[in-house]
C-alpha cells in the first residue's frame, strides 16, 4: 500500500493532475511529496490491534477537511468507516472506492474455510455485503485490481464495479538483474548447492499471508528434494517466522529491503517465488516477479495468479499446505531452468503508469472538473481548493 500510494503521489503531476492524500496521522500536517502531491494528515486515534496504523473516527473532522480542500474527486481506499464517512459528505466531488482490501479472504474465509464453504460463510457474513452494497450506492465506481474479486463483488449485488489492474514500476524489475553469484551464495548461507531450488518469499509478516505454511510446505518438499526458501520482509509475525525457519533445514528470515533495485536483483536471482495469501487485491510482489522473468509458485484463489505464466510455476489449493509442498515437488520435478525461460519470455508487465493513466482518465470520465487554483498555491495563500487533482482518502497513515 505504501510503495503504492508513493508512486501514486509521484505520478499526479506527470498526468496534469495535483493530488493530496488525506490521511489518519498524530496531528494536523500537510508535507509535499512530489511535484503536485501533498499528504495531509488530521488527527485520529490508534487501531487497538495494531498502534502502528490509525484511522478515521469523526465525520465532522473529515468532512471539515474535504471542504477545505474542495477536492474534484475522492476516492476512499478502505471498505470500512471512512469509506462510510466519504459517502456521507455532502460535497460535490465524484468519488471511488478502491477495494486495497478483501477482509473476507483474509479473515473469514482463512480463519472459517475448514468449517463451512464460502457460499456458507458468505450468508454468515451478509451484514459485510449489505454494507458494501450500501457504499456501491453512494460512490460513482468501485475499482478492483483483479477480475476474482470483481466477479464477487458483482455476484454480490454491487452495480459500479470496475477492474483496473495496478502495475510494477517501470524500469526496475527485470530478468537482466538476475546475479547467478547471488543465488550460489544464498544457497550456499542456507547450507545447499548451487544444484538446489531457490525459493523467495516477500511481503508483511502477517497471519493472513500464511508464511508459517509456506516454511513447513518448503521444509515438507525438501524431504525428496533439496529445496531453500528465504522469507524477506517484517510485521508482527516476525519471530515466530524466525524461530520456525531456525527449525527447518534450509530456510532463513531476512529484514525488509527498502532499496529497491537490490530488491530486484534478489528476487530476479530466486529460482521462483512462493507466495502464501488468497487474499491479496494484486499482489505487487507477484507482478514484480513476473516482470523480473521469475516463475511463480501461488494459491488458487486471489490475484497472484493473474500473473502466473503458463508453463512457469504451478498453482496449488489456497490454505493446503500439503498441496503447496506437493506444487514446489512438481515445479523442481518439470525443470526450473525450463519454466524460467518460459517467465522470461513472458515477463513484460503492465506498468504502475498504464495504471494511473487508465484509472485517472476513468475519474475524469465520470465528472472531474478542475478548479481555478493550484493546490500548491492555496496552500500559499490558505485558501481551501486545488485543481485537477484527487483527494484520496486513505484509512492507513503513512
Amino acid at each position: 500500500m505504501r510503495t503504492y500510494i508513493e508512486a501514486k503521489l509521484r505520478a499526479a503531476a506527470r498526468f496534469g493532475h495535483e493530488m493530496i492524500v488525506l490521511a489518519p496521522g498524530p496531528d494536523h500536517s500537510v508535507v509535499q511529496r512530489a511535484p503536485g502531491g501533498y499528504l495531509a494528515t488530521i488527527p485520529a486515534p490508534a487501531l487497538p490491534v495494531d498502534r502502528r496504523y490509525r484511522y478515521f473516527d469523526d465525520d465532522k473532522a473529515l468532512h471539515r477537511a474535504l471542504d477545505e480542500w474542495r477536492p474534484d474527486h475522492v476516492e476512499a481506499s478502505s471498505p470500512w468507516s471512512s469509506a462510510t464517512m466519504v459517502g456521507r459528505w455532502d460535497g460535490a466531488a465524484s468519488r471511488s472506492l478502491v477495494m486495497h482490501a478483501d477482509p473476507l479472504s483474509a479473515y473469514a474465509y482463512r480463519l472459517l474455510g475448514g468449517i463451512a464453504p464460502i457460499p456458507t460463510i458468505d450468508r454468515w457474513f451478509g451484514w459485510f455485503w449489505n454494507h458494501l452494497r450500501g457504499l456501491d450506492r453512494m460512490f460513482d465506481m468501485v475499482v478492483c485490481a483483479n477480475d476474482q474479486l470483481s466477479g464477487r463483488l458483482r455476484n454480490q449485488g454491487l452495480g459500479k464495479v470496475e477492474t483496473i489492474a495496478m502495475g510494477v514500476e517501470r524500469g526496475v524489475f527485470s530478468p537482466i538483474r538476475r546475479s547467478p553469484e547471488l543465488r550460489r551464495d544464498l544457497l550456499a548461507s542456507l547450507g545447499l548447492d548451487p544444484s538446489a531450488l531457490l525459493l523467495m518469499g516477500i511481503g508483511r509478516f502477517a497471519a493472513e499471508k500464511r508464511w508459517e505454511m509456506v516454511l513447513r510446505a518448503a521444509a515438507r518438499s525438501g524431504r525428496t528434494g533439496a529445496v531453500g526458501l528465504v522469507l524477506v520482509g517484517d510485521g508482527p509475525r516476525r519471530r515466530r517466522l524466525e524461530i520456525l525457519a531456525d527449525q527447518s533445514p534450509h530456510a532463513m528470515v531476512l529484514p525488509p529491503i527498502r532499496d529497491r533495485s537490490e530488491l530486484a536483483t534478489l528476487l530476479a536471482s530466486a529460482d521462483a517465488l512462493v507466495h502464501g495469501c488468497e487474499a491479496e487485491t494484486f499482489c505487487m510482489v507477484a507482478a514484480e516477479a513476473r516482470a523480473s522473468g521469475v516463475p511463480l509458485i501461488v494459491p488458487d484463489r486471489g490475484a497472484a495468479v493473474d500473473q502466473l505464466v503458463p508453463g512457469g510455476g504451478a498453482i496449488y489449493k489456497s490454505g493446503s499446505e500439503r498441496s503447496l509442498a506437493d506444487a514446489i515437488t512438481g515445479f523442481a520435478a518439470k525443470g526450473r531452468e525450463l519454466q524460467r525461460a518460459r517467465a522470461v519470455q513472458n515477463s513484460s508487465a503492465r506498468t504502475m503508469d498504464q495504471h494511473f493513466e487508465q484509472l485517472f482518465a476513468r475519474y475524469a470520465e465520470i465528472g472531474c472538473e478542475p478548479d481555478d487554483v493550484p493546490a500548491a498555491e492555496a496552500i500559499a495563500i490558505g485558501a481551501p481548493l486545488f485543481a485537477q487533482g484527487l483527494a484520496t482518502s486513505t484509512g492507513m497513515s503513512l
